[in-house]
């Protein structure tokens, strides 16, 4: 992360400040069109829809509060995804028909010198601007790939996305404010509200040391535009090497606690079990839980699919993408032969190592008719390698097996 030149500054304050009252409005009764696309497992049919607004064709896997999947043939075009294909999770139907960048204002209280109430000009004028590129992925991509199968939305692969985000340190925010002695966490709210009584409004919390390391932003751009309506507009939280449930959108709120947060969304969601790869036995359930919290290593072939016939006997380009879950990846590897030997693959440019890296093989084909399972294994910089069974947990989270594509030689 590094501060950014003063040209593309001024462009991102002009292009967020004119997006004064960007209306919503449109998802909450949005058509959705007749087209269907089926996700490689039981009962995977699901409906296309472009009709929300500054999003492309989707797969929609729930109408409100939005839950829009990212086309798998995206991730095979850029290393980054665009903003009209980004994935969007939202956890309750309350969401703005309209936020006024001009009236919106950031919040920052409690343990802390000097309550804060920050317009976006002020945040862009006072605080330092960084870049950053890093992988967005809901806890729960690939539910539906896990057996047993579990509760939740039945997400394929494609509940993550890779961007260059643009914003400001939370360390910086928070030294402005003046942190007191005694804080212990931060707690993050946004606009985003419950639709029934007595819900509970979703916050999110890190220990302090974790809000102040320099890494964790708060972003009003992505992919050099400001962030989409559904994404998060006017401000959301990133928190780089973790998963989504901590990136909180419309961030509104910032609240300095003295004490540990005991809210919903703290102590009773988004658990899992506090075991290797957060894996259990369906059944089980005198485990100990924790928070899910830092993501673990992927990698994806994304120019093949299973069912997919390819040339007999010859070679044969294989690509895809990769990230290190916390870290960098470090290296990823093919097999043809179900994992009995492991080639390296060539590693695309570091757009920085919390992103997608993008990954480049060859490989030789069977004779005809013959059947090839191709595997991809990351790798990542702390040494910590793609697992050849999947895991399992009742929340079907942190999945990160070694992927499959069943090939056909003609």
């Amino acid at each position: 992360m590094g501060p950014s030149d003063t040209r593309s500054r001024i462009l991102t304050r002009r292009a967020l400040l004119g997006q004064a009252a960007f209306s919503g409005t449109a998802f909450i009764a949005a058509p959705l069109r007749a087209s269907t696309i089926n996700l490689p497992f039981l009962n995977g049919s699901r409906e296309m829809t472009g009709a929300f607004p500054q999003k492309g064709e989707m797969v929609l896997q729930r109408t409100r509060a939005p839950l829009l999947e990212t086309p798998w043939e995206t991730f095979d075009k850029d290393v980054f995804t665009p903003n009209d294909k980004f994935y969007v999770r939202w956890h309750w139907g309350g969401i703005p028909e309209t936020v006024d960048a001009n009236t919106f204002r950031l919040r920052v209280h409690g343990n802390v010198e000097r309550q804060l109430a920050l317009s976006l000009a002020d945040l862009m004028h006072k605080l330092p601007r960084v870049e950053l590129a890093a992988v967005n992925q809901c806890s729960g991509n690939s539910r539906g790939f896990f057996a047993p199968r579990v509760p939740g939305a039945q997400w394929g692969n494609g509940a993550m996305g890779n961007a260059k985000w643009a914003g400001f340190r939370l360390k910086d925010l928070l030294d402005l404010a003046g942190v007191k002695a005694g804080s212990v966490q931060v707690r993050f709210a946004g606009l985003e509200q419950p639709v029934v009584d007595d819900a509970p409004p979703f916050l999110k919390s890190l220990a302090i040391d974790h809000a102040r390391d320099g890494e964790v932003m708060v972003a009003y751009a992505m992919n050099g535009q400001a962030l989409p309506f559904l994404n998060g507009f006017p401000l959301r939280l990133v928190v780089p090497g973790w998963y989504a449930t901590y990136w909180v959108k419309m961030l509104a709120d910032i609240d300095v606690l003295d004490k540990p947060d005991e809210n919903f969304w703290t102590k009773k969601a988004y658990l899992i079990p506090d075991t290797p790869r957060a894996d259990i036995l369906p059944g089980i359930t005198d485990v100990k839980m924790v928070p899910i919290n830092r993501m673990v290593p992927r990698s994806f072939v994304t120019n093949l699919s299973s069912g997919e016939r390819i040339k007999a006997s010859g070679r044969n380009d294989v690509r895809g993408i990769a990230f290190g879950g916390d870290c960098g990846v470090a290296k990823v590897e093919i097999s043809v032969d179900s994992g009995a030997n492991w080639q390296l693959a060539e590693l695309g440019p570091d757009e920085g190592k919390y992103g997608f890296r993008r990954w480049t093989a060859k490989f030789t084909s069977p004779a005809v008719g013959q059947r090839l399972s191709l595997k991809t294994r990351c790798v990542n910089a702390n040494g910590l390698a793609q697992p050849d069974k999947p895991n399992w947990n009742a929340s079907g989270f942190m999945r990160n097996v070694i992927e499959t594509v069943d090939l056909v030689t003609v």
